[in-house]
């Protein structure tokens, strides 16, 4: 008996499967995925080198605005700094290195980065980096190597992760799903507005350490968890934000440890790798307290305050109703961030301890980098690519709440980037975003298909009530029409003088309800993965 109803659950996979691949011939992606992942892979990435080329031909932080300029300078005087100073001067103040300009405030392995990217810049343009007169350097072929920099990381870093996580991922479903959905799979993560906006056209290298991370994500899923976590030693090395993630990797991880036969030797070997890629990174600065502590203090600027510009989490949001810089100290402030980030973190990582399983994982990634998000200190509007990352390696889980949060996302990077003048890149980016959502073959475009994933997601207990709100099509027309409003008033209206940053009280407003809603609807759909492990997860024995 036990045998016939193995055979019948066979033959409905299979089924499954063929209907699925019956479906898929009739999409319009189908055609990328004919010679499979890699040629679709190659065909996408030309098409996301071309958006990026396209955005940097825009304006840029701080183009043409002294003193100080803006995050390109900072970039460019690192390169500067790291070129011409040993390593050990640079993160200590000094009369060639005043840390008041633009002085290195991210681990070794950003300013390692600099350096290359500095030997790059020397070797066509010299006068770009030279010590001292170099400051505020803004010539054509400057800006083109500068960008040319952002891209080639992109593509040697970024874009192979994202190869290496959809294998990984395809691997995890076992056949399952459309075969198209893994050339949009790539698309919404290659193509990911809010990250292309801040790299290519404001002006960073998030593309590294996300990529770091997505790799290690992809090395964890497939069982290669010494790899994983030197992966994201370095993603933790290259940006200091990147601790949004450290929660979900250390239950994670720790969860797989204790389902193991020696848990002790597992966590040893993990531990070990841990502390020699830190070592390897930080080695120029081990040989004294003092060298390890300034580039410590250098991480940490505490003495800015709990926030610094308009960003929409929880300190700047309630500081319209509470003035916490003016009631509490700095001290006082660290310590409440730091119990509200834990607190919210915490069922999160209890769930994975407790249950480790690879979606879990994906969705302990996102809670927890939404937590530092909304309540940890100093946190910056770019700091929202950290959760974005996480929901777009679930978008075939989430499509809906990706497009939805993403939207939200742009809406509150939406006053830095105009004041970097990237509204009409910012525009054409929506656009993309929203044809690629709703294209023929998309979640969008198959939305009232039995297979959308997002119908099974509301038929969950649990997240049903959280769901049918954030998505009740009046809802969500009336939030949208609130954005579209406030793009408008923003762009045109002058606010008064009496409260000069109200649109920005308000922008944040609108898109700090999303997050926290989101949040919840996240870490609910996530402890819901317990009462849904598969006969697979059930009947796994101690290693």
């Amino acid at each position: 008996m036990k045998k016939k109803r193995e055979m019948e659950k066979a033959k409905r996979l299979e089924d499954m499967v063929n209907a699925e691949n019956d479906d898929s011939e009739g999409d319009p992606w189908w055609w990328l995925l004919q010679k499979g992942i890699k040629h679709s892979f190659l065909c996408i990435s030309l098409f996301a080198i071309l958006v990026r080329v396209a955005v940097g031909l825009h304006p840029y932080s701080g183009a043409k605005t002294p003193p100080k300029y803006g995050d390109y300078e900072a970039q460019r005087h690192w390169m500067e700094i790291t070129l011409n100073l040993p390593a050990k001067d640079w993160y200590r103040n000094s009369s060639v290195n005043n840390l008041s300009y633009w002085g290195l405030d991210y681990p070794p392995l950003t300013a390692y980065q600099s350096y290359i990217h500095g030997v790059f810049l020397k070797t066509f343009d010299p006068d770009s980096v030279v010590l001292f007169t170099s400051r505020g350097h803004e010539s054509y072929l400057g800006k083109l190597l500068m960008r040319w920099t952002v891209l080639s990381s992109d593509v040697l870093i970024f874009f192979p992760a994202v190869l290496y996580f959809v294998f990984v991922y395809r691997a995890m479903q076992s056949g399952m799903g459309r075969k198209s959905d893994v050339a949009w799979h790539i698309a919404i993560i290659l193509l990911n507005p809010c990250l292309i906006l801040i790299d290519h056209g404001h002006f960073q290298y998030n593309c590294i350490s996300l990529g770091f991370t997505m790799a290690a994500v992809a090395a964890s899923l497939s069982q290669k968890d010494v790899v994983a976590s030197v992966l994201y030693c370095l993603a933790l090395n290259h940006k200091q934000m990147s601790a949004y993630f450290a929660p979900a990797f250390f239950s994670y991880l720790l969860g797989k440890c204790l389902r193991h036969k020696n848990p002790l030797l597992q966590v040893s070997k993990l531990g070990s790798m841990v502390i020699g890629t830190f070592a390897v990174v930080w080695w120029p600065y081990l040989h004294s307290k003092d060298a390890a502590f300034g580039v410590l203090s250098r991480l940490a600027p505490f003495e800015r305050g709990i926030y610094e510009d308009y960003v929409a989490n929880f300190w700047c949001t309630t500081s319209v109703l509470v003035k916490w810089k003016k009631l509490f100290t700095t001290q006082s402030l660290r310590i409440f961030s730091l119990a509200a980030t834990v607190l919210t973190c915490l069922p999160s990582m209890v769930q994975q301890v407790l249950a480790p399983s690879s979606k879990g994982f994906l969705y302990g990634l996102l809670n927890s980098s939404f937590s530092f998000y909304l309540f940890s200190f100093q946190v910056h509007e770019k700091s929202i690519l950290l959760p974005l990352l996480p929901l777009s390696l679930l978008a075939l889980e989430e499509p809906r709440s990706l497009l939805w949060l993403t939207h939200f996302a742009m809406f509150s990077m939406f006053p830095l980037l105009q004041r970097d003048k990237l509204v009409l890149a910012y525009m054409a980016l929506y656009a993309l975003i929203v044809l690629l959502y709703f294209a023929p073959g998309g979640p969008g475009g198959r939305c009232n298909s039995r297979k959308t994933l997002d119908h099974k997601q509301k038929a969950k207990k649990g997240t049903k009530f959280v769901s049918s709100v954030a998505f009740h099509p009046l809802v969500m027309g009336f939030l949208c029409l609130c954005s579209l409003i406030l793009h408008v008033i923003y762009l045109t209206v002058s606010p008064p003088k009496k409260y000069p940053f109200l649109f920005e009280a308000v922008i944040m407003l609108l898109c700090f309800s999303q997050f926290i809603i989101f949040t919840f609807y996240f870490n609910s759909k996530q402890w819901m993965l317990s009462k849904h492990l598969t006969s697979k997860d059930k009947q796994k024995k101690l290693i």
